[in-house]
């Protein structure tokens, strides 16, 4: 994964990568990447004209992708008053960051927000161009229902908690934990503390298999109940959850709250850490259904796995096998009044953007403005536009496609993916500390990697999704119940390798370890990380080291332990393994090491980002080596007094610069797998010798890292 998606937490890129599909505790629909059914060629026409007005009005009002100069670079954004060696962030950004502010509604601010906004205005368009129609007739009526109906606030308002209060009625009345259990899967929300999804068989990659998560914690990461430094985040949160509890109609909220919040923190006692979670090895556990009882006693499994329709499944793939009996003890120890307590505020939590002003503002204040230092919400069509995605991001996607993606753009990024490749080639090759057998292993993984741009060739039927005018309430229920329905019967079955993980008009890059492929959407191959007409350096610097870092992803301290078939198995010698994980160690360190003045005592964790921090050194080492072998042994041109590798190393810092609020940050260091993105502009230069003589930085620079001491993998 390229960069955080400002929904679900990451976990190791290359195994979220396969775990698209599964239900996020707090994400407002079981899949928000999911795939959807494209529109009929004569649906699509139909629209086409009234799209492309609407879409054009939406770019006068839109951020426009940033197309700098005569090419492609964002002269005016640099401060040269700053050394490069001293700080090359400020360097290459720091008139940007010194003139730029984060927009009211953001709580960070980079080059990717400003794709994502861009997108989002285009989307915008599109869904407000499909005309009022049933919605039971084709997609663009459905998806035209979803949008209209979360706009009409009015109507939402008239309505009240009255979609809501069945829900908690069914919890309120259960009769035991049993019960609870079953009412809460029932309306999909996978029972609290564990995460069911179905997703290709690591080690059977041919194959669909259930895997089974811990989960239930309303804060996101264990960190944040059990460290003294977030103190005030645990006590604003019990406030939240008595707020929610109110909002539920429950009784005593402020007592109820405060024993969810001592339930939660004894289940975050259990769970494992986040790089702990990342270790592919460690978290495939395959355990029979039939033995989940035994493993782990206390939960009723059998109501679990039944209610949410898998209980035919031979066995489910545990990621977390320590802490699960763990956890099931914690349910068994809780009295049952807790447990509802804890399920209805997660109910209400996960529902509030559906609900009226009230619900929406206390979620606001809390999940945006507090924790993540947001000062003002979205507007509302902006998340009308995130809710339609959510449910139905292809259909829309492939009108996008149409309008924004041409097709030289897909044959330029041909060439430059088979240019980085061949770079990363010849770097296998001239690798000192791997021995030939390994060598020849991750040949072939590299030989064998598939790739796809732009979107889909075949895309999701959503012919069987009921969308209902009036009720955007029903209506998430229901794509929760259709997305997971589909999900669940592909069990046992063959892998779809045509399938996406994102929609085209998702602004990222992913690698799937499972597939052995790299997949890049349309939507970010637009300046800045991709321009046809830009100078190659800057091309290379910026979306060929997208390139690289993706191809890194299949080679990094957890996608290398798949084979070129996508198998999880170990093909590296012990030796070769060792000095590997040796240099990740000390690249590690070096991540950790960076200071955040504006958060005293808050770090990178080198171990939860590892993944991300190699695929960037790696993706700009042969990035930069894909550019000199385009040379041709031609010498590079020099441009407003750049030269060529000068230019590559700061399109790719460019590409990174990103404004924080302290409270962003702060959840980034805790619950990212990525570093910061200003942290990612200069960080992995320190480790490759030619950043150093193209800046002519010294010993006794700041950002120096002595020869010997440089972290050199791939």
């Amino acid at each position: 994964m390229l960069a955080p998606t400002g929904r679900r937490a990451c976990g190791h890129s290359v195994y979220k990568s396969i775990i698209w599909s599964n239900v996020v505790k707090r994400n407002l629909l079981f899949a928000a990447t999911a795939l959807a059914l494209a529109l009929s060629f004569s649906a699509c026409s139909q629209q086409s004209t009234a799209a492309e007005e609407a879409a054009s009005a939406a770019e006068q009002s839109a951020i426009k992708a940033p197309r700098y100069g005569t090419w492609g670079f964002d002269v005016e954004g640099m401060d040269r008053s700053v050394r490069p060696g001293e700080d090359f962030f400020a360097y290459a950004s720091g008139n940007w960051a010194r003139t730029t502010e984060i927009p009211a509604d953001q709580s960070s601010y980079g080059n990717f927000r400003v794709l994502r906004d861009l997108s989002e205005a285009r989307v915008r368009a599109l869904v407000e161009s499909y005309p009022k129609a049933d919605p039971s007739t084709d997609d663009a009526a459905k998806i035209a229902t979803l949008y209209r109906d979360f706009m009409d606030e009015a109507a939402i308002e008239a309505r009240g908690d009255a979609p809501l209060r069945p829900l908690i009625a069914e919890l309120r009345d259960a009769a035991d934990k049993d019960a609870l259990v079953r009412a809460s899967v029932a309306n999909g929300f996978g029972g609290g503390l564990f995460r069911l999804m179905v997703a290709d068989d690591q080690r059977n990659p041919d194959v669909y298999t259930l895997y089974l998560s811990q989960s239930g914690l309303g804060l996101g990461d264990r960190e944040m109940y059990l460290r003294d430094n977030f103190a005030p985040q645990r006590e604003r949160y019990l406030s939240y959850v008595a707020q929610l509890l109110e909002l539920a109609g429950w009784e005593s909220p402020q007592a109820a709250a405060a024993k969810v919040l001592a339930f939660e923190t004894r289940i975050a006692g259990a769970h494992w850490t986040r790089a702990e979670s990342r270790d592919r090895d460690k978290t495939y556990n395959p355990v029979k259904l039939s033995e989940f009882e035994a493993k782990a006693p206390g939960f009723p499994w059998a109501t679990f796995f039944d209610g949410a329709g898998v209980g035919d499944a031979e066995l489910a793939v545990v990621r977390q096998d320590t802490a699960i009996p763990k956890m099931a003890a914690a349910f068994a120890e809780a009295d049952l009044d807790t447990l509802k307590a804890w399920l209805a505020a997660d109910l209400v939590d996960s529902m509030a953007p559906l609900l009226p002003e009230r619900f929406v503002t206390a979620h606001y204040e809390f999940r945006e403005k507090f924790m993540s230092g947001q000062p003002e919400p979205r507007e509302r069509w902006k998340r009308g536009v995130s809710f339609v995605e959510g449910v139905m991001g292809e259909a829309i996607g492939r009108d996008y496609v149409a309008l924004y993606f041409p097709p030289d753009a897909k044959a330029k990024m041909d060439e430059l993916v088979a240019n980085v490749k061949l770079a990363m080639g010849a770097r296998l090759e001239a690798l000192d500390w791997m021995s030939p057998e390994t060598k020849a292993e991750a040949r072939a993984k590299l030989e064998g990697f598939g790739l796809k741009i732009g979107h889909p060739e075949k895309w999701r039927d959503y012919g069987a999704l009921e969308v209902r005018e009036g009720d955007v309430f029903g209506n998430a229920l229901r794509a929760r119940r259709f997305e997971w329905d589909f999900r669940r019967s592909r069990l046992g079955k063959p892998v779809d390798k045509h399938e996406w993980g994102m929609t085209p008009q998702t602004v990222n890059a992913y690698y799937n370890s499972v597939k052995n492929e790299i997949v890049f959407p349309a939507a970010i191959l637009q300046p800045p990380f991709f321009d046809p007409d830009a100078d190659p350096a800057v091309n290379y610097g910026a979306i060929g080291g997208v390139i690289g870092h993706e191809i890194i992803h299949g080679f990094d301290d957890q996608g290398r332990k798949s084979d070129g078939k996508g198998m999880l198995r170990d093909w590296w010698t012990a030796e070769d393994a060792e000095k590997f994980e040796a240099q990740a160690a000390r690249l590690g360190a070096q991540y950790e090491a960076y200071e955040f003045p504006q958060l005293p005592g808050m770090h990178i964790n080198g171990r939860v980002s590892m993944g991300e921090n190699i695929g960037d050194l790696g993706g700009l080492t042969i990035a930069l080596e894909a550019y000199r072998r385009s040379l041709g042994g031609e010498p590079a041109p020099v441009i407003d007094g750049f030269t060529g590798e000068q230019r590559l190393f700061l399109g790719w810092a460019q590409v990174w610069r990103t404004l924080w609020r302290d409270d962003a940050l702060r959840q980034q260091l805790v619950n990212g797998t990525h570093s910061p993105g200003h942290i990612r502009a200069f960080a992995p230069l320190r480790n490759i010798d030619a950043w150093y003589d193209a800046f002519d930085v010294k010993e006794g620079d700041r950002l120096w890292i002595a020869p010997e001491e440089r972290v050199r993998i791939w």
